[in-house]
């Protein structure tokens, strides 16, 4: 398997990752499964709080693996503090993990249950220098993750990542995406559960906390499909849907999840 094509599919898929990237093998990878029965309460747990400056979105892009809305972190103007962390995160992306049909799309699985995609706004500590730096740091990056359920009513808040999709169908598309406030996107409880573990994607780094919603936020059908209509070759290339985007949890290793509520 080639270094640089890495992908979801049988012959590089996240079965085969650790050839190339033997961190995918490591004792805090992520996504897991996380059971609420050996998930322990943590009343030290403060609630997080998210100040984003919509002015930094940039663009939106498809890079063949997943829908990305890039933001600027060149200095601290959206930044996520609180929760399980010690300062101050800048928000520097945000992409989806999503199925072939509504029944399956998540990394994570809640006691059994898959949602249908998964949205996770990656942030990372400005202490370490650079983006660069963070991941070689075991507090370097955290991730908020969203769960997205299928629902009669669709939410407005993916909305306007949605109506981008139409110019970002190939690999390599971007445009531009401005005046955007990400924290449309949380859904109302502040609710999670966090562990620390990695990126679920090459080159897997163990680099991450992980606060991850309780809640999930409705989409509707439609525009999942919609998601779904993205493709995973370049313009030139046979269309070939770009869908389960996702790698299947991972063994928990001692590791454990504490959650913010009873």
């Amino acid at each position: 398997m080639a270094q640089s094509v890495w992908g979801y599919d049988s012959d590089n898929g996240p079965e085969r990752w650790h050839e190339n990237y033997p961190l995918a093998k490591g004792d805090k990878q992520s996504p897991i499964e996380i059971n609420s029965k050996d998930v322990q309460h943590d009343s030290s747990l403060a609630s997080w709080h998210a100040s984003y400056d919509p002015g930094a979105a940039k663009t939106i892009l498809n890079n063949g693996r997943t829908c990305r809305v890039v933001f600027d972190d060149t200095f601290d103007r959206s930044v996520l503090r609180g929760g399980p962390l010690s300062g101050a995160y800048r928000l520097r992306q945000l992409h989806l993990h999503w199925g072939s049909c509504d029944q399956h799309g998540s990394e994570h699985v809640i006691d059994g249950v898959k949602y249908a995609a998964e949205l996770h706004m990656v942030h990372w500590n400005p202490k370490h220098g650079n983006f660069a730096g963070a991941l070689k740091q075991p507090d370097g990056v955290a991730v908020v993750g969203i769960f997205l359920k299928v629902g009669k009513t669709p939410k407005p808040e993916m909305k306007r990542i949605l109506e981008e999709i139409e110019n970002i169908k190939t690999k390599g598309k971007e445009a531009p995406f401005q005046h955007f406030d990400p924290s449309i996107l949380f859904p109302k409880s502040r609710d999670y559960w966090t562990y620390h573990g990695s990126f679920t994607t090459p080159p897997c780094e163990e680099c991450i906390t992980w606060i991850l919603l309780r809640e999930p936020i409705e989409v509707s059908s439609d525009q999942m499909a919609k998601l779904r209509s993205l493709s995973k070759n370049a313009e030139n290339e046979p269309v070939s849907p770009l869908v389960d985007n996702w790698r299947p949890p991972q063994p928990l290793k001692g590791r454990i999840v504490r959650a913010s509520f009873k």
